[in-house]
C-alpha cells in the first residue's frame, strides 16, 4: 500500500498526490503551479517541495485549459533586418530561459489591408499569454488595441514612447544620433551625407531627427542631395554610396541608419580607392556583427536590441520568471543606446 500522500510504485504522481502531500487543496497546488499571487509564501513552498519529493511534472495542456492561455509569449514583426529580430529573441530566450513560456514568432505584412484580421486570427487559434510588437508594427495603435480586446498582455518596442510605461521599452535613439553627429562637426566635418532608413519607420524618423537637430544647432545644413534614401539593405547602402562619393563635392562623413547600408558605403569607397577614414569618415547604428565583419571595423551606435527583448518580457509576464529572468534590466523601460568608436572615423583630409 502507498505511503499517505505518494503515489503507489509505478504510477506517475498526479495534483492529487501533491495536494495530499502537501495538505493543501488540488485547487491551491494549481495556483502555485500557475503562479497565482494568491498564495502564502509558507503554502507556496510546501506545494513546492511535494512537487519535488513526489517528482510531479505538470500537465502543459490541463494548466493551459486552467489558465485560458497556451504558455507562450508571440513576437510579431515586420522588419527587414533579420539580425535585429534574431538579437531581439534572444533577449526574451534569456529572460525566459528558467520559465515554462516558449517563444512564438511570427512574421506579419504591415502593408496588407488584411493585417489586423490576420493578426487578430493567430492570437485566437495560438492564446498566448502576451505579445511582443517590433518596430515597425509596435508604432500601429490599432494593434495594441486589438490586443486588448483580446485580453492578449502586449508591449511595445520602439525607438520612442510609443505607450504608458506598462506597454512599452523603448531606446534613445534621436539623442545618441545627435551626440554622434557633435562628434564628427567637432572633429571638423562640415559636409555631411546622411542615409535614411525606411519610410514609415518611427527609428529612421527619429534618428533623421536627431541628425538634423545636431547640423542645426552647429549653424550646418544638410544639402537635398546629401540625403539619401534606404531601405536597412546593403543594397541600399551600395546605391547611397555611389550617388554621394559621385558629387562634385563628396561628403566627408557619411552617417547611415544602419550598419548593413554603412558596409554598402563602404564597399563603394573601397571601389573608388576612397580611403576610409582618411578620406571619408562612415558610422553606423545597431553594432551588429557586420561592424566588425568589414574593414575598417565601423565606428557605430550600439542599440540595446537584447536587452530590449529581455525588458519586454519582464514587463509582460514579470509573475512567470525567477530571479535570473528579472534581475539583469529590471527597471528599465528607456533603454540608452551608446557609440561605439572604431577605425571607421577620423579627422577630415583637407581639401
Amino acid at each position: 500500500m502507498a505511503a499517505q500522500g505518494r503515489a503507489p510504485a509505478g504510477k506517475q504522481p498526479t495534483i492529487n498526490d501533491v495536494a495530499a502531500l502537501a495538505c493543501v487543496s488540488k485547487k491551491t497546488v494549481s495556483r502555485v503551479i500557475n503562479r497565482s499571487e494568491f498564495v502564502t509564501e509558507k503554502t507556496r513552498h510546501a506545494v513546492e517541495a511535494a512537487i519535488k519529493t513526489l517528482g510531479f511534472v505538470p500537465n502543459p495542456q490541463a494548466r493551459a485549459l486552467a489558465f485560458r492561455r497556451n504558455f507562450l509569449i508571440a513576437v510579431l514583426y515586420d522588419n527587414p533586418n533579420a539580425q535585429t529580430v534574431l538579437n531581439f529573441q534572444r533577449g526574451v530566450l534569456d529572460a525566459i530561459r528558467d520559465s515554462d513560456l516558449a517563444l512564438l514568432v511570427r512574421p506579419v505584412d504591415r502593408r496588407s489591408s488584411d493585417m489586423l484580421e490576420d493578426v487578430r486570427i493567430f492570437l485566437e487559434k495560438q492564446r498566448p499569454i502576451g505579445a511582443l510588437l517590433l518596430p515597425p508594427i509596435s508604432e500601429n495603435d490599432d494593434l495594441a488595441r486589438l490586443c486588448q480586446s483580446l485580453g492578449v498582455r502586449y508591449v511595445r518596442i520602439g525607438s520612442a514612447a510609443l505607450d504608458d510605461d506598462k506597454h512599452c521599452v523603448a531606446s534613445n535613439d534621436r539623442e545618441i544620433v545627435k551626440s554622434v553627429c557633435e562628434k564628427l562637426i567637432a572633429l571638423g566635418h562640415r559636409r555631411i551625407g546622411f542615409v535614411r532608413g525606411p519610410v514609415g519607420f518611427r527609428s529612421a524618423a527619429e534618428r533623421e531627427k536627431g541628425f538634423r537637430e545636431a547640423l542645426a544647432e552647429a549653424g550646418l545644413q544638410l544639402p537635398g542631395a546629401y540625403a539619401c534614401p534606404g531601405n536597412y539593405r546593403f543594397a541600399d547602402g551600395i546605391e547611397a554610396g555611389e550617388h554621394l562619393l559621385a558629387l562634385p563635392e563628396p561628403p566627408t562623413a557619411i552617417f547611415c541608419s544602419n550598419d548593413e547600408m554603412a558596409a554598402g558605403v563602404m564597399n563603394v569607397a573601397h571601389g573608388k580607392a576612397i580611403a576610409v577614414p582618411a578620406q571619408l569618415s562612415i558610422v553606423g547604428f545597431d553594432d551588429s556583427p557586420t561592424a566588425t565583419h568589414i574593414w575598417p571595423a565601423l565606428s557605430t551606435i550600439r542599440w540595446p536590441i537584447h536587452q530590449m527583448g529581455m525588458r519586454s518580457a519582464q514587463l509582460l509576464v514579470p509573475e512567470f520568471l525567477g530571479s535570473a529572468g528579472r534581475s539583469s534590466v529590471e527597471g528599465s523601460d528607456r533603454l540608452t543606446s551608446t557609440f561605439i568608436e572604431r577605425q571607421s572615423v577620423a579627422v577630415p583630409a583637407a581639401r
